[in-house]
């Protein structure tokens, strides 16, 4: 075998969903394949939550495999509310222009927010780095503004987010005293609106 494709199978192995025992959750993190008899999931497990997604349906050949679900596994608390209206409240202050902002969350000291490193920021566009990480941090939270415009998920955003496994946050109307806001699970190029449940 071509040794790209060995390096490529190592970096995202398959296993066989068993029939009668049951699966083992992955002993390392990381991605990995899951071939059930009701069709393909996708396993990713990282030290603050593991996901198993289904990816393509099951096909008409019987397969001796056993069935597969879709599960969620925290292994965190909730994000804390003061970290998201304190974002909130960053983004009121700059209604003018998009920002960003990351909360991690740290194996030893729990989260934070930190803020981006701006490289361009106008009223409908921001590009901007990730905050630089220290050992045993983990980005749990990429938070962006919409400025004075609602909170949506643009195309941009879903590029953006196709490859990452973390939870995006937008506040839009940042203008007004009730600001709209979105959040979505992203896992690897698959999207879920979703609400987290949150800690004071």
């Amino acid at each position: 075998m071509d040794k790209r494709d060995v390096a490529m199978q190592a970096s995202m192995p398959s296993m066989m969903v068993p029939r009668y025992g049951k699966l083992q959750a992955a002993e390392t993190f990381g991605e990995r394949l899951l071939i059930a008899s009701n069709g393909v999931f996708l396993e990713v497990n990282r030290v603050w939550a593991r996901f198993i997604r289904r990816v393509s349906s099951s096909i008409a050949t019987p397969l001796p495999y056993g069935e597969q679900q879709s599960t969620t596994e925290w292994k965190i608390e909730g994000i804390p509310k003061h970290l998201l209206r304190q974002f909130n409240d960053m983004a009121r202050a700059q209604s003018h222009r998009e920002i960003g902002g990351c909360i991690i969350w740290n194996e030893k000291t729990g989260y934070r927010l930190s803020p981006v490193i701006t490289l361009e920021s106008s009223g409908a566009h921001l590009r901007y780095q990730p905050p630089p990480m220290e050992a045993g941090d983990h980005l749990i939270i990429d938070c962006h503004s919409h400025a004075r415009f609602g909170a949506c998920f643009s195309k941009t955003d879903d590029a953006d987010d196709a490859w990452s496994v973390k939870l995006a946050y937008v506040v839009g109307n940042c203008d007004r005293q009730e600001q709209s806001v979105a959040m979505r699970l992203c896992i690897k190029g698959i999207f879920e609106t979703t609400q987290l449940e949150e800690k004071s």
